[in-house]
């Protein structure tokens, strides 16, 4: 590999790359690095044929037309968890490691979970109307609800998200549940947490997180038949992937009261055009993708997606690797 090989970063998120360039720097001084959007057919035409790896923002399409023109390319580095828009198959034929980052965002994400918790539980932002009505104490409150101690938490995956949404319901005494086809009882138990099959879990659980990953076997695994296992005072939040869900069925369970509402960080369209069902929805709090940022998320995800890219390089395998 060449001293001074050409990165190209392929991003709409980051209003910086400072954390990139200082790293890459240190490992070789002398290399370039190209910035694009995600329009990038004249940067693709102008210096594909140059580049030596790509760091990419999870949205960012990456096809195996695109790879014809990399003839260069050895390192495909995403920054995020999600893959699903770099073709594995053409870059692993064309001989290019990908990789990911996961869990890297595991503490925000369980934040997330614990805040909507509260969201649902308190309901902070709900009281103006009774307010304006001249309604005080018990008068303002029409259905009081369930402490949050002794309620019922099912985790949808129970991977290390999952594991760190778990430790923090545990710490404000919830009861845990978990579902996880490839993880054991045994494990489960270790975390102070229940196994439980999907459906006995829905109907117990007055929240669900979904921390499952989005595979073929997840996509759509919670359609209207699960929702309406659910109680009707159970809200559902999820911070994985919008398509585990199957978004229309979850609009028509919170119009329907099947249950009483969401929480979503992602939905199946994103970026999103505007006009989607569920951001207008009733009862389903969106919000744009924000479940993981923090100053540490943004700083661990960075350095790894650049140590990802120099490993690959060196020729060496990275622990992130997603097409061995």
């Amino acid at each position: 590999m060449s001293s001074n090989p050409l990165i190209w970063i392929i991003d709409e998120e980051w209003p910086d790359y400072e954390i990139e360039k200082e790293i890459l720097n240190k490992a070789y001084a002398n290399c370039t690095i190209k910035y694009s959007t995600y329009d990038i057919a004249a940067d693709l035409t102008e210096f594909g044929d140059q580049v030596d790896a790509v760091i990419c923002q999870v949205y960012a399409y990456i096809t195996a037309a695109m790879l014809e023109k990399m003839p260069k390319c050895k390192a495909i580095a995403v920054y995020g968890g999600g893959f699903d828009r770099v073709d594995i198959q053409a870059a692993k034929a064309r001989g290019i490691k990908v990789t990911n980052v996961s869990n890297y965002c595991a503490e925000d994400l369980a934040d997330y979970v614990l805040a909507a918790i509260y969201h649902f539980n308190k309901r902070l932002t709900t009281y103006a109307d009774s307010m304006a009505q001249g309604l005080w104490g018990a008068q303002a409150v029409a259905k009081p609800v369930r402490r949050i101690k002794g309620s019922q938490l099912l985790i949808v995956g129970f991977g290390r998200i999952g594991r760190v949404v778990a430790a923090r319901a545990k710490a404000v005494h919830m009861e845990v549940l978990a579902h996880d086809a490839y993880v054991s009882r045994e494990t489960m138990a270790a975390c102070g947490v229940e196994k439980v099959e999907l459906a006995a879990g829905l109907a117990q659980a007055d929240f669900v997180s979904v921390n499952a990953i989005y595979i073929p076997e997840t996509e759509g695994l919670l359609a209207y038949r699960e929702f309406k296992l659910m109680k009707p005072t159970a809200y559902l939040i999820n911070t994985a992937r919008g398509r585990i869900l199957v978004e229309d069925d979850l609009i028509k369970a919170v119009q329907d009261g099947s249950i009483a509402g969401a929480a979503v960080d992602v939905i199946a369209n994103e970026p999103p055009k505007g006009d989607e069902a569920i951001l207008h929805c009733d009862k389903i709090l969106v919000t744009p993708h924000i479940s993981y940022i923090s100053i540490d998320s943004y700083t661990e995800l960075k350095t790894r997606v650049v140590g990802n890219i120099i490993t690959m390089l060196k020729g060496e395998i990275p622990a992130d690797l997603v097409n061995p």
